[in-house]
């Protein structure tokens, strides 16, 4: 061994110890994320894509008057996408079809979304669970007063 070396152990060990911490990293983000309560698996089409692609993994949770969205694999701890609870209109839900449904977690569907905060004013699509759904339509409805009411289904 070259004296001033490292030997192929101490990289294997420094690299091994590496990867240990990134995967640290993410676990401790994903609990920091849970903690606050509100989340959900959702994942989000960031590009128009043909086909199934475009869709990214992550993690949405309901935040005052916003749902944020983060990537599941990211060491960002502010959301990807806020959508204003005022400014998003729900336009269709759908199952995913059979290229999408490779990319998605299991059993979810793709919920198409307007946000009006944007201009022009913006569709995204979302995909989860029914009961993710369910709350997503009840959070929206429920908006305090002083908020637009019609913001289901068209």
């Amino acid at each position: 061994m070259l004296p001033g070396w490292l030997g192929a152990f101490e990289v294997v060990a420094i690299l091994i110890g590496f990867a240990a911490l990134a995967l640290l990293v993410l676990g401790l983000r994903r609990r920091w994320l849970s903690r606050k309560g509100g989340t959900f698996e959702c994942s989000l089409r960031l590009r128009a894509a043909t086909g199934g692609g475009g869709w990214a993994l992550g993690v949405a949770r309901y935040s005052g008057e916003q749902l944020e969205w983060y990537r599941f694999f990211s060491y960002r701890f502010a959301p990807r996408k806020a959508f204003p609870r005022r400014d998003v209109r729900v336009l269709a839900s759908r199952p995913p079809d059979p290229a999408e449904a490779v990319a998605l977690y299991s059993g979810q569907q793709v919920v198409e979304i307007e946000d009006r905060a944007e201009v022009p004013a913006r569709r995204w699509q979302l995909a989860m669970s029914g009961d993710s759904l369910t709350g997503l339509l009840s959070w929206l409805e429920a908006a305090p007063p002083g908020l637009p009411q019609s913001r289901l289904y068209g």
